[in-house]
């Protein structure tokens, strides 16, 4: 059974779920679909990730009050008068009434975020989504939108793993009240090859993947791996009936580099360190 974050909306998202990006295709499909009957409840995906459709076939045969479905608006739609007809595109393609959480993917400096976030809680009150969130977003980022008082922020989705312990963004976000959620958890593998990690898997008789994901789960975070081979996805699932000691939890807290493996030409993450 896999335990739940309780939102500042009251919301319950599921701690672990099935990030989709780079999955396209009945690849897609079928990993969902893998997921779901494996008993995963919470899919991630997004615009840019071109794979709506995909999700769509999947979820046919399941029901959807009990998956909660996380989507994105991407960062050329979030003018005020483009994220309505954005949203009902994500609804439209993912044949579904509302989405549980709906975020803008990365922040945009030429868009004012108050103006975004203020359309968005529109979109709330017709139904269409349940919660709001943001991705990609610093302290900076963070604070702007806060001031703004434009909309509940649910969740910052960013970037987070052993060789990038952004702990001073979790430790702002948990003040205010904003749940995290860590994609790219393992690094792309980055993190499992490190000796630290290996060395910790050994002892607690783990997997590397599951040593960075009970890591990330006992700091607080939601945690969105993508898996696309059944074994991965069992083995993403077994992260929640044992503990890393404090030791194991220091000595990986130790190994940060702020090494980034998602740093687009566009993202804005000198607006803030974290």
């Amino acid at each position: 059974m896999i335990p739940f974050e309780t939102l500042n909306t009251g919301q319950k998202m599921p701690v672990l779920g099935l990030g989709t990006w780079l999955l396209t295709g009945q690849k897609c499909t079928q990993s969902v679909s893998q997921a779901l009957e494996l008993g995963y409840t919470h899919i991630d995906t997004a615009k840019a990730y071109e794979n709506h459709r995909e999700i769509a076939s999947a979820l046919e045969n399941f029901d959807r009050k009990k998956i909660f479905i996380t989507s994105k608006i991407w960062l050329t739609d979030l003018e005020p008068d483009a994220v309505g007809p954005a949203c009902n595109q994500i609804l439209k393609d993912l044949e579904t009434d509302y989405l549980d959480l709906l975020l803008i993917h990365w922040p945009n400096k030429s868009v004012p975020v108050s103006e975004t976030l203020g359309a968005m809680n529109d979109l709330a009150k017709q139904g269409k989504t349940k919660a709001i969130g943001v991705s990609n977003f610093t302290i900076s980022h963070l604070k702007e939108a806060l001031d703004s008082k434009a909309a509940k922020i649910s969740v910052n989705q960013v970037e987070f793993h052993p060789l990038l312990y952004q702990k001073g963004l979790l430790e702002f976000c948990k003040s205010k009240g904003i749940s995290v959620t860590a994609y790219c958890p393992l690094g792309r593998q980055g993190d499992l090859r490190h000796r630290a990690i290996k060395e910790i898997a050994e002892r607690n008789e783990r997997t590397a993947a599951q040593v960075c994901l009970r890591w990330l789960v006992q700091k607080g975070l939601v945690v969105i791996p993508k898996a696309s081979s059944e074994s991965h996805l069992e083995e993403n699932m077994q992260i929640f009936d044992w503990e890393l000691s404090n030791e194991d939890v220091e000595a990986i807290d130790s190994i940060n580099r702020n090494k980034r493996v998602c740093n687009p030409t566009f993202a804005d993450f000198n607006n803030g360190s974290e």
